[in-house]
This record gives structure tokens, sequence and C-alpha cells, in this order.
């Protein structure tokens, strides 16, 4: 609640925030509105300038995403899950309970769970996550200095004729609002090593070993290099695609995932369950999973 201001209470100071929001009287008269030492605020409560009020907005209907959240390994410190595609991995937008965070923090345990990193909600694998935040930060550092091994795997279509570089460079900006990053003259900020694992007509298995971690950065190479991946609604083009569509999922995997644990010392790697189907361009589930 700032300084300066002229409200006598609370609540008139939530309706002019909200814009008369309705669910604000609602919250109000149930007693779900309050102070941040845990006071309950009423119609009567007075403003208090310089403190903390918390009203949670009635969140919008959301389609389930299918697919399971898979634990690859748990420790006193962190948890390693493998998350299918369209599962976004925190809360934004019109996606708050169908994420990784949200449905991890249902359970006995893990209410305090926080990614270390990000996927995409498109893109299927590996994520990082830690137990307690008094460790986060460790393992976020392992990310910020180029300390973790990440490996992906993607299906793209790729005329039969055509190669792909060892490497891709280039400096990729994406501003705010703007649904496809870009890539523009100047210092490369983004580098991609590629390697063609499998052909099969115009399709190509390809593995992907990112050595920054740029939005989209992986998609945006591949499509400027002729060969986008299987299932991007974003690029090269945008196309309009129903949010509970989830009949053509990114056939892009985050595979693997190694580093040095910063408490133990010990190297350790995931691995994902999942696979890419590339006769099909489809995923298919390993053996057990």
């Amino acid at each position: 609640m700032p300084t300066g201001t002229s409200h006598s209470t609370v609540a008139e100071f939530l309706a002019e925030r909200t814009r008369g929001a309705p669910e604000v009287q609602r919250r109000l008269a149930a007693g779900e509105v309050l102070l941040g030492d845990g006071t309950v605020v009423t119609a009567h409560t007075a403003y208090r300038p310089g403190q903390w009020v918390y009203l949670h907005r009635d969140l919008p209907e959301e389609t389930s995403v299918p697919g399971e959240l898979t634990v690859l390994h748990e420790d006193e410190r962190i948890l390693v899950v493998d998350k299918p595609p369209f599962l976004a991995t925190m809360p934004r937008g019109r996606h708050v309970r169908e994420t990784v965070l949200a449905r991890l923090r249902r359970q006995a345990g893990w209410e305090q769970v926080q990614p270390a990193h990000r996927l995409d909600r498109l893109t299927a694998g590996v994520l990082l996550l830690t137990k307690e935040p008094t460790v986060r930060r460790d393992y976020q550092e392992l990310f910020a200095a180029r300390r973790v091994t990440k490996t992906y795997l993607a299906v793209v279509h790729l005329a039969q004729a055509a190669t792909l570089p060892a490497v891709a460079r280039s400096r990729i900006e994406k501003q705010r609002g703007q649904l496809q990053a870009v890539e523009v003259p100047g210092e490369p900020n983004a580098v991609t090593q590629i390697e063609v694992l499998e052909r099969t007509g115009d399709l190509a298995l390809v593995r992907l070993r990112p050595e920054t971690g740029r939005t989209h950065q992986l998609r945006l190479h591949l499509s400027g290099l002729g060969a986008p991946i299987a299932g991007d609604p974003l690029y090269p083009q945008v196309l309009d695609v129903a949010p509970a569509d989830f009949s053509r999922p990114l056939q892009l995997l985050a595979a693997e995932l190694a580093f040095t644990d910063p408490a133990t010392g010990l190297d350790l790697r995931f691995v994902s369950g999942r696979r890419l189907d590339l006769a099909g361009a489809g995923w298919v589930r390993s053996q057990g999973q």
C-alpha cells in the first residue's frame, strides 16, 4: 500500500487498484484478504501506508494438460521431474493450475519447490527443482555459470539434400509482448551445437547442445537454418492454435541434464524417459514409463 494517497480504508484502496472487481467484496466478506502480519481485512480496516495487503483473484478456467509429471530423482535438496509437453513450468498468464509448480506443490513435502531453471511450455523433458529456498541459488548459479550440460533431441523438417552446420551462432533478442524472438546483427549471444543422428525422408532427428540459454534459442536457430522443429506453432510462422488443442506437440525434448552437485560434489546425470518417433513425428514412451 503506497504512501501519499488519500485512501481511508484498505477496502477502498483495493477497489481502486482492481477497478472495482466484484470478487474483492466477496473475499473481504469471507475473511480471505490479509495484511502482511496476518490480520484479516474487513470493510472498515484503516488504510496502512507502507504495509502489504494480500488479495488472491479468482483464477480463470483451465483445460487439464494431458501427460504425467514423472519424478526422476529426489533427495533432501532437489527434485528432478520429466515434464510432458504443454505444461508450463511456472504460473503465468492463463496458465496457473496447469503448471509444474502448481501440480507439485499440491503434494505433501513439496510445498516449497522452486524451479532452478525453466523449460518452455511446449518443450518436454528433464526439469530440475529445489525443495528448500535456502539452496535454490546454488543450483541456479550452475545454469548461470554454464556448468550444466543440457542435451536436447528434436525432429525437424529437413530436405533430403540439405545439411546442417555443426554449430549455430547468432545474436537473439526478444521484445516484451512479441511472440517470436528474432536474430539481429551484432555480437553472438546464442550458441548451439547441432548433430544429425538419423534421417527419414524429409525429417531428421537431431541432437542439440546449447552453450547459452536465450529464449526460444533452439527453435529459432533451427528455423533460421531451414530446419524448423516439427509441431512448432511459432517458427517460422505464428500459427493460430486453440489453447486446448494438444494434438500436435512440439517435437523438442530436453533429453538429458548433467552437472556436479554443489552440495555433495557428485556428478549427476538425469535422462528423460520420453522418446521421439522419427517415422511418425510423434511421441512414444520408453518401456516402464
